[in-house]
């Protein structure tokens, strides 16, 4: 994407999956990463630690779920459902937002159902450089709450990457919740100038 761009370099923000990517760019072709920002993710080589699974709530939910991909409204309700699971349950979900934000998602998408492909990362796991050859400044972000990778994931990312920093988010679950904005954007900015 920085080729297509014609940029040299950027500062890369990741969140969950895209967290996860954004240390594989960083630990790939380092020359292009100014620093980094990882939201809501794990490590995406091995650390030498055992990190906790996600919640036993996450996995009932995502094992058990059947949407109805070819059913708008199905599609709609399995979403919020899973964005409900995600924010944990340390704090007051809104539904009707949630209902909205993912409505709008759904309605300008050409294949929905592919949202579901961010799950996959082929490659994880197979890099021979650990997480301390990252040598950019990184920012890590972390909920609290996080049913998907529980604090510790967090936690071990800012170990196990050098003068990396930790932002937790006391109650907040896995992603970017509106309450946090605030203070991720002014964190992001702070770090990337």
């Amino acid at each position: 994407m920085l080729d297509a761009y014609e940029l040299p370099t950027a500062n890369v923000v990741g969140a969950s999956a895209g967290g996860a990517f954004a240390q594989l760019l960083a630990l790939d072709v380092p020359d292009r990463v100014l620093s980094l920002v990882l939201i809501s993710t794990s490590a995406a080589v091995p650390v030498g630690r055992k990190l906790p699974p996600p919640t036993e709530e996450l996995g009932r939910f995502v094992s058990t779920a059947a949407p109805n991909w070819s059913d708008v409204d199905s599609v709609i309700d399995y979403l919020v459902a899973y964005s409900r699971v995600l924010a944990g349950r340390e704090r007051p979900f809104d539904e009707a937002a949630a209902r909205d934000l993912v409505r709008r998602d759904v309605e300008r998408a050409r294949d929905f159902a592919a949202r579901q492909n961010h799950d996959v990362i082929t490659g994880v796991g197979r890099r021979s450089k650990p997480l301390s050859s990252i040598a950019v400044p990184t920012l890590v972000i972390h909920g609290t709450a996080d049913p998907m990778f529980p604090i510790e994931h967090g936690e071990a990312l800012a170990e196990e990457i050098p003068g990396a920093k930790l932002l937790r988010l006391e109650g907040a679950g896995h992603g970017i919740e509106r309450a946090d904005w605030e203070t991720d954007v002014r964190a992001i900015l702070e770090h990337t100038t």
